[in-house]
């Protein structure tokens, strides 16, 4: 029998409340947005002091996204693993550029050289990869400073190779691409027959009123840049995509629930590494010529200090920060020298600034990164 009390006290009770909605707060939005948001001022007001026109700032931005977002997207995959900043793209550059001094060899031109170049940098990548992610597995907790060391190893063998290797072990029919002994590839390869391979393919002309100088879109170069960062997003939302979230934000609970977390942390690698191959081969094919000793030693650093610009850390990192990491840090390389000219009369300073910007984003980054753990450890 039901106490009519407790139907009165039922019926007199208060329905639950709703959860309140976030108000948007813009000190918060300022401090989590705070390192974009002053790198979007350095780039507004270097532009406006470089003197360049809008038509001509519009295309180089363009076309240093359309050259370099698939790089610095590479990195996002390891850092939401736990892995850090992976300096380790490096290996991945020089499996691009490996696969290249084989097409440019067997002078394979056009896209079908392209697509080649990208298919054979696949199993490269995938073996650096697995390499860098077994040496990571070995040195936990240090992966960002073991991935620099294992950079500068790693150009020593690249370097060996390209000296002494190739036209002596490794047969070159291309004789313009070795040095005068016949053996050891120049310091420049020429990759005129691929040059602008994937670009050409569709270019948009998109005029601007008042101006003769339209903005020249590489669509199918951003269209593949889009799909990877549609691709990406799916991937997260995959089995394997919560399972790289999970080793990220607590190694010992994942592998407790079953994740096999030294095996996911070499396959976040090897994706990173493949990514950094095939960016490499983008950027390559848009430049139209390789610097065979150097033009994959600063491609780490760049893509790390781009990501970092955009609002990423060493433990969280998003496309759209990476995406706005590379539109802001190019827009400063394309405008601090001439702003540097025109304020104080001499172009090196931009360039000083540049290279300022670019390790001096990273050792705060790393810094902040050890004081964190430092605090968690005390925790």
């Amino acid at each position: 029998m039901t106490n009519p009390q407790e139907t009165r006290t039922t019926q007199n009770a208060v329905p639950p409340i709703p959860p309140a909605k976030k108000k948007f707060e813009l000190a918060y939005a300022l401090r989590s947005n705070a390192v974009p948001l002053f790198f979007l001022v350095i780039c507004v007001i270097g532009a406006y002091y470089s003197g360049l026109s809008l038509p001509f700032l519009l295309n180089e931005i363009v076309v240093r996204m359309a050259r370099n977002s698939f790089l610095v997207i590479s990195l996002i995959i390891p850092i939401l693993a736990g892995m850090g900043l992976n300096f380790g793209i490096v290996l991945g550059a020089m499996a691009g550029q490996f696969a290249y001094f084989a097409t440019v060899n067997w002078q394979i031109a056009g896209l079908w050289g392209f697509t080649l170049t990208c298919l054979l940098s696949f199993p490269l990548a995938v073996f650096f990869g697995w390499l860098t992610g077994k040496l990571f597995n070995s040195a936990k907790g240090k992966e960002m400073i073991t991935g620099i060391i294992l950079g500068f190893f790693a150009n020593g063998v690249y370097q060996l190779i390209n000296l002494y290797f190739m036209g002596n072990l490794i047969p070159i029919r291309v004789p313009e691409m070795l040095i005068p002994g016949g053996y050891g590839l120049r310091n420049t390869v020429d990759l005129k027959i691929m040059h602008y391979a994937l670009d050409n393919l569709w270019k948009v002309r998109i005029p601007i009123p008042g101006s003769v100088m339209p903005i020249v879109v590489p669509v199918v170069t951003l269209a593949v840049i889009a799909l990877l960062c549609v691709g990406m997003h799916f991937l997260f939302k995959t089995k394997l995509g919560q399972e790289f979230r999970a080793t990220g934000q607590n190694r010992h609970i994942a592998e407790v629930s079953g994740i096999q977390v030294d095996k996911i942390r070499i396959l976040a690698i090897i994706f990173s590494t493949v990514l950094a191959a095939w960016g490499q081969i983008i950027f390559l094919q848009n430049i139209g010529n390789m610097n065979t000793y150097g033009a994959h030693v600063q491609v780490g650093t760049f893509a790390v200090a781009a990501i970092l610009i955009g609002g990423a850390s060493v433990s969280k990192a998003t496309i759209g920060q990476a995406l706005m990491g590379t539109l802001l840090f190019h827009t400063m390389f394309i405008v601090s020298p001439l702003a540097g000219k025109n304020l104080l009369g001499n172009v090196q300073v931009g360039e000083y600034f540049r290279v300022f910007v670019t390790y001096g984003v990273i050792g705060v980054a790393l810094a902040l990164h050890a004081w964190q753990g430092k605090a968690k450890r005390k925790a």
